[in-house]
């Protein structure tokens, strides 16, 4: 089983997307490295690899959880406002290539 979750496998109808945010929004670069770090965080304690209390890995569980359904509603709001994320990058002028 895989216990890692990273947002392009969860989420791989928005690979385009996920690419555009990460190389223009900083807020949303942000919450993914954040995501990915709980992630590995969550994934290090399952293992075994580092320790920590059943109450501090539900409280990593739930930030993840979080930052996922936030990333989420960006990757959709992203879709609506600039659909060109999802498969041709803007024009010049910032707004979706025709």
């Amino acid at each position: 089983m895989d216990l890692h979750h990273p947002i392009l496998k969860e989420f791989p109808e928005y690979r385009d997307t996920i690419r555009y945010l990460k190389g223009s929004d900083e807020h949303f670069r942000k919450m993914y490295d954040e995501y990915h770090r709980l992630d590995d965080a969550v994934y290090r304690i399952e293992e075994e690899i580092d320790f920590a209390t059943d109450q501090e890995l539900e409280e990593l569980k739930m930030r993840r959880a979080k930052l996922k359904d936030h990333i989420y509603h960006m990757l959709r709001r992203a879709r609506h406002v600039w659909p060109a994320a999802h498969g041709s990058a803007p024009s010049e002028s910032g707004t979706p290539a025709a």
